[in-house]
């Protein structure tokens, strides 16, 4: 006698964005690719080019960080890991290739060798309360007291990152908040990237689409470059100075113009990234934001959350980012908010 067997219908992004509050979700804020430092030299060489302080980086410690212009305005933003041997920085997929050029055009006789490794590593993301326990069933040697790491996955600070093993697979854990929930990045060689995904999903991990990804992202105030940030961008629009720049290291590209709206400015930068709440449909990115008939700034990201309906990133006139201002984007009511959204 033949069984029939229910088809489970598909997982909306609500389903998704749910799993992701509550569980585990398989996804990247947005693609990225790495490059590999080495050489004696390499935490001084990156120290005169970066905005946070790379040599007081240890083996298995990391950094967010951004590459400025002498103007102050953003080229890239990375994350930066140490892993005692070489670090990695993990930029967008987009500056990946300009990012290597401008980094070898700055070498001048430093121990230092750079090297692509897009072909060889790729990033596998999982974001959730239970993506710490699903990484640590999937993976040998990523939580407990005896990894180099020292702490469980779940209790590891941002940026710690420490090799594991998928199957013969060698990989390098890292641990990148970014949606509001625990967040972890896998660098494992691409062969592998399908069976591990399986693995997770069999863990009970979702794999979420951009959207559900989007919702979690605004929400939590978490900015990408390319889409939120440009070479347009000083850093302390964007409201990224906090983890991006150390204020006690020493010279950088760009430094002058960010201690001189630090200091003399008071921190005022001429506008900042808000978040929006929008009663209507979703923008487009780039709708203008108005406040009566004036223009005061532009959308940069939106989406449709299934906790707080539409929301958005944008940036508005320093004299409108006050929360609660009601303001409009194209001709539909909004309000601005602190970030991140509640």
């Amino acid at each position: 006698m033949s069984r029939w067997y229910q088809v489970p219908p598909p997982m909306t992004i609500s389903d998704q964005y749910q799993a992701l509050k509550n569980t585990g979700v398989i996804g990247a804020v947005s693609l990225r690719g790495a490059i590999g430092v080495s050489g004696r030299d390499r935490a001084s060489y990156l120290q005169g080019l970066l905005t946070n302080d790379i040599p007081a980086l240890t083996p298995g410690s990391g950094c967010y960080a951004a590459w400025l212009t002498a103007q102050g305005r953003m080229l890239t933003d990375m994350h930066v890991f140490e892993s005692g041997e070489m670090i990695l920085l993990d930029v967008p997929a987009s500056q990946l290739s300009s990012t290597l050029q401008r980094l070898d055009q700055f070498l001048f006789g430093e121990d230092v060798q750079l090297v692509d490794l897009s072909a060889a590593l790729t990033a596998v993301w999982i974001h959730g309360p239970a993506a710490p326990a699903m990484l640590e069933r999937v993976l040998s040697g990523a939580g407990g007291a005896n990894t180099e790491a020292g702490t469980t996955l779940g209790s590891r600070p941002a940026y710690r990152n420490a090799r594991a093993s998928f199957g013969d697979a060698a990989v390098v854990i890292a641990r990148v908040d970014q949606l509001g929930v625990p967040g972890f990045c896998v660098y494992i060689e691409p062969a592998q990237v399908t069976r591990l995904k399986v693995a997770l999903v069999a863990e009970g991990a979702v794999e979420a689409e951009a959207e559900a990804i989007d919702a979690a992202r605004i929400e939590a105030g978490y900015p990408v470059f390319g889409t939120d940030m440009t070479d347009e961008t000083i850093p302390l629009e964007a409201g990224i100075e906090h983890r991006a720049i150390s204020l006690t290291k020493g010279c950088y590209v760009g430094q002058e113009v960010i201690i001189r709206v630090l200091h003399r400015g008071g921190g005022r930068v001429v506008k900042r990234l808000v978040g929006l709440r929008i009663d209507g449909d979703v923008p487009g990115s780039g709708a203008k934001i108005l406040a009566g008939e004036k223009e005061i700034g532009v959308v940069t990201s939106a989406v449709r959350s299934p906790r707080l309906g539409t929301i958005a990133l944008g940036y508005v006139h320093r004299d409108f980012t006050t929360s609660g201002t009601a303001v409009l984007v194209n001709a539909t009511p909004a309000v601005v908010s602190d970030l991140p959204l509640v």
